[in-house]
């Protein structure tokens, strides 16, 4: 009866594990135009694995690590590491990053200005509003000459950290999804490229753009307690594949790109 009991116990363990192994794996990611190709390595997975890959858009930059904290994703590939390392800090997520994926650039867009030089004295700059991005588009806007930034905050800095501002530009802090829309009212803005896309713009017509050097490149991130889980770890290595960095280049014309 003993013998029974635990072959029973054996049986259905092997069960469940067999079923959470066919259970779809889920990528999170923003809005934007490289949810595209997780579903290109999610094709590839299927035909490997056997198995669906559910990619699950959210509009707002908050909500995937939400989803992955809480075990509605697996894992997600939308966030450079400052942003994470900031997240994990403020809100206590137990995340960590796997393995990197592409740049996918942030720039300088503007509807008024066809050149940085255009820019007059007083002119307003809108930047993300959250610490990382905002970080990021201080040290374009610098990288670009229009201002500087103290080298002691680095990819901490906020506009309080501006050292030399000449042309006394307004630095606004606008939600990052409205970015685009605030083009109508300010004279430039910096998006990141899944927002600009999403508002219409093409990174062509971005007046600075990131370049292969920037250390804002995303990474695969998931719960501490799954970094070795065999799926996820299969999932990015088909992801950072030579198919899938010649699918990147050849249908984003070089304004993605691959760290690989």
């Amino acid at each position: 009866m003993k013998l029974l009991k635990t072959t029973l116990a054996a049986a259905a363990l092997l069960f469940t594990a067999q079923a959470h192994a066919a259970e779809p794996l889920r990528v999170g990611v923003s809005a934007g135009p490289y949810a595209e190709i997780l579903e290109f390595v999610g094709k590839l997975y299927k035909q490997q694995e056997g198995v669906d890959v559910k990619v699950v858009e959210f509009a707002d930059y908050t909500l995937p690590n939400a989803a992955l904290a809480q075990g509605d994703i697996d894992l997600n590939n939308f966030q450079h590491k400052p942003y994470l390392d900031n997240q994990v800090k403020t809100r206590g997520y137990d995340l960590v990053p796997v393995e990197k994926s592409i740049i996918v650039p942030l720039g300088l867009y503007s509807k008024k200005i066809k050149d940085l030089n255009e820019l007059k004295e007083g002119a307003s700059v809108a930047i993300p509003n959250d610490p990382s991005n905002g970080a990021r588009a201080l040290l374009l806007l610098q990288q670009a000459g229009v201002i500087k930034v103290d080298p002691k905050a680095g990819i901490s800095a906020t506009p309080a950290d501006v050292t030399e501002n000449r042309r006394r530009l307004r630095l606004k802090e606008i939600d990052a999804a409205q970015l685009p829309r605030s083009l109508d009212d300010v004279d430039v803005a910096a998006v990141t490229l899944n927002y600009a896309v999403a508002g219409g713009l093409s990174p062509k017509q971005a007046l600075v753009l990131e370049d292969v050097n920037t250390p804002w490149n995303l990474w695969f991130v998931t719960q501490r307690a799954r970094k070795d889980d065999p799926r996820i770890l299969k999932y990015i290595t088909l992801y950072r594949s030579p198919e899938v960095k010649e699918f990147i280049l050849k249908r984003f014309d070089g304004t993605i790109i691959p760290t690989w």
